[in-house]
């Protein structure tokens, strides 16, 4: 009777397999909802308020689970298909905890970041929890796949490919309804709320599927003629050439805007003395609580994040291999020396690549900064060391700079346990204690940067060359922030200041980060770059937005019709660091310790030898300290840069040397440039100065970049 039993109940679950099926989805799919919500409640809320989103995306999943009835072992496929399924909800809730963004395509790319700075926001344990989960979930699946039950019955291929075949198309066709009858929306104002409204799988996918900027219906060879003749009455640019400097601040915002909260007293009175005097208002960014690179994506080419697809990042998709016209391009034609500053890795966000995409001469990254051990209790480097490399920046060249600073010290993960030993700043008003800290250790923080920003302002005021500095915030703070939060009602603004010493009339106005370039060289008499001009003659005018998505799509995506049909800007030979390390000598003080002597090292500075690199202690910015066994006479030496992030690679090296040991009495070691070694043309160390070279690794256009969503 039991076989019996057995055998009908299988006949029965193999008739409502496909019912059964969807059923098992669809209570699936609540957990994965419920798992990003970070909340059963929330997740019902969605089922109960929005029930077509959530059964088209019940639909969604149910689809991608029919491959199933291609093979004998459906229960190994539907598990593997759980765990792919469930793994992403963990991922999405695991992220949400750290930022407001949601898991999104363009994380994908990013996957080796998120291990780069994973421990500043997770604890230790948890990824040897991750490691043991990994290792029994292998384990288990490969039991299952052996021991596990098969089905039994014939493959029926006629009948279940076209099943497949059905549910595809019938996905896609009521996938095209939902648009039409706005259940979906395709276009992403917030991608946070979105993902809130349209459930996760459907948001995930669009973020993957829908990239870059769609043909506009409209465009053509005379529609671009015409967007061009329209910026024609703008006059000619000027014989004025200031210097341009940009400082984005690393969430940097006003905490006085935010209702519920007290603070002891001004976190930012330098800024809020320079917004009284000088030109300021908000400033409208694409992203709340992470997107860096978007924010500044949008101040450097004057293009808005609004057309292309929802969270998406350029840095990561069109300008990994493209050029774009960029503030720093057009005035680079001007005369204008073109430097970013960065005080984090070369490789966050892939800009050690996309910078040179976008027109600048030179990076400085953290590599290139000896102040890489001051830095704040999250192990961000403090902001106050950018004031060094900016005025080197401008010293490096005889003619006018434009230089753009991004600055991390205000990075979370915010504490939600004290961490300042005398906090110059208090808070109090959240709802929690532990988010009370957080606010403290971000007030203190921004305090901070605001000195930063006194300090650099006194630096530039010294300068005897006309200097235009603009400042704001990249996005607000990650701390779960509504729009009934703040004052504004807005989470998309951060504020901005325009600082001068050439007296510019003081204009106080709201601006859109791609506007600001465009309104900063219009104030200076500067008209030119089809994107900056576009702004200075069309803002506000009919056709404004449509125009420009039109003009965007045509630099980056269409026919450049805008060039003549071939884009005149090429990747720029970008060097890594405004000055050279110099490798001047080797001084041997005892038996395996070396003092190597030069100039411009970094905490990031390597000895190299045949290859190898031998970690050196910083000692200054003259001198390392190595301690080895390996260096022989005839080894062949350079200094090298080597990367923070991940990979280790090396950025640039100095000149190789050939070493040979001190001669008796002396404890210098005598270096001969490697091409004179070759020619048999030996010269004096001290005589010969050298320049950094790239390594092979940044040649390549293929070597790998790392890039992460949370700065």
């Amino acid at each position: 009777m039991k076989e019996i039993r057995k055998v009908l109940c299988l006949k029965y679950l193999n008739m409502f397999s496909v019912p059964l099926q969807f059923l098992a989805v669809f209570v699936g799919y609540f957990f994965i909802e419920a798992i990003s919500r970070h909340s059963i409640w929330e997740a019902m809320d969605f089922l109960t308020e929005r029930p077509l989103v959530f059964l088209y995306n019940t639909f969604l999943i149910f689809t991608t689970t029919l491959i199933v009835y291609l093979f004998r072992r459906r229960v190994f496929w539907r598990v593997i298909l759980t765990i792919f399924w469930m793994g992403l909800g963990i991922i999405n809730g695991v992220l949400l905890t750290t930022r407001v963004t949601p898991f999104t395509g363009p994380d994908l790319h990013m996957i080796t970041d998120a291990f780069e700075i994973a421990d500043r926001y997770l604890p230790a344990f948890f990824f040897w929890v991750v490691v043991v989960l990994a290792v029994l979930a292998v384990l288990g699946l490969v039991l299952l796949f052996i021991k596990g039950p098969k089905y039994k019955g014939k493959l029926r291929y006629k009948v279940n490919i076209p099943l497949i075949i059905v549910g595809a198309l019938a996905f896609a066709g009521t996938t095209k309804l939902a648009l039409e009858k706005r259940v979906l929306s395709n276009y992403f104002g917030n991608i946070a709320f979105a993902y809130e409204d349209y459930g996760y799988p459907y948001c995930l996918a669009t973020t993957i599927f829908n990239t870059g900027i769609s043909c506009p219906r409209d465009y053509s060879e005379e529609a671009m003629a015409d967007i061009t003749e329209s910026t024609e009455s703008l006059p000619e640019t000027g014989e004025s050439r200031p210097n341009i400097l940009f400082l984005q601040l690393e969430s940097f915002f006003d905490p006085t805007l935010v209702n519920y909260l007290n603070v002891s007293e001004d976190p930012i009175p330098n800024f809020r003395k320079l917004m009284e005097e000088y030109s300021s208002g908000y400033y409208k960014v694409p992203s709340v609580g992470a997107g860096t690179a978007n924010t500044e994506f949008e101040s450097i080419t004057g293009m808005s994040m609004h057309y292309f697809g929802p969270g998406e990042y350029p840095y990561k998709g069109i300008l990994e291999t493209e050029t774009c016209e960029s503030a720093a391009y057009v005035l680079k034609e001007l005369g204008y020396g073109t430097h970013a500053i960065h005080n984090n890795e070369a490789n966050f966000y892939g800009r050690r690549r996309v910078f040179a995409n976008l027109g600048f001469d030179t990076f400085t990254s953290s590599e290139y900064m000896s102040e890489q051990d001051d830095t704040n209790p999250n192990d961000w480097i403090r902001d106050r060391n950018l004031t060094k490399y900016i005025l080197q920046a401008m010293e490096s060249t005889e003619g006018p700079d434009y230089v753009y600073t991004i600055s991390v010290q205000g990075h979370g993960d915010y504490p939600e346990e004290p961490v300042l030993e005398d906090p110059k700043i208090t808070v109090s008003g959240s709802s929690t204690e532990a988010q009370d800290y957080k606010w403290e250790y971000y007030c203190n923080q921004i305090y901070e940067m605001d000195q930063f920003i006194g300090e650099l302002i006194d630096a530039l005021s010294q300068i005897d060359e006309d200097v235009v500095l603009v400042m704001y915030g990249d996005h607000l703070p990650t701390m779960d922030l509504t729009v009934t939060d703040v004052k504004n009602r807005y989470l998309f603004q951060t504020e901005y200041v325009i600082w001068d010493n050439m007296g510019l009339e003081k204009q106080d106005k709201n601006l859109a980060a791609y506007q600001m370039a465009a309104e900063v060289m219009d104030r200076v008499g500067i008209h030119e770059g089809n994107v900056f001009r576009f702004h200075q003659a069309r803002k506000n005018t009919q056709d404004y937005q449509v125009d420009l998505e039109m003009l965007q799509y045509d630099i980056l995506y269409g026919e450049h019709y805008v060039y003549d049909g071939e884009t005149p800007y090429e990747k720029t030979a970008m060097k890594l660091g405004v000055v050279d390390t110099q490798f001047e000598g080797i001084e041997e003080i005892s038996d395996g310790r070396y003092y190597i002597r030069g100039a411009n090292f970094t905490q990031s500075s390597y000895l190299e030898i045949n290859g190898e690199l031998v970690e050196a202690t910083f000692i200054d910015e003259n001198t390392l300290l190595v301690l080895t066994d390996l260096l022989q006479d005839g080894d062949e030496v350079d200094i090298a840069t080597r990367s923070n992030s991940s990979t280790h690679r090396v950025l640039t090296r100095t000149e190789s040397y050939i070493y040979h040991e001190p001669e008796a009495g002396s404890q210098e070691a005598v270096l001969i440039p490697v091409s004179d070694e070759e020619t048999g043309q030996a010269q004096d160390t001290e005589e010969t100065q050298t320049g950094e070279t790239q390594s092979e690794e940044i040649r390549e256009e293929g070597s790998e970049e790392e890039n992460t969503p949370e700065e």
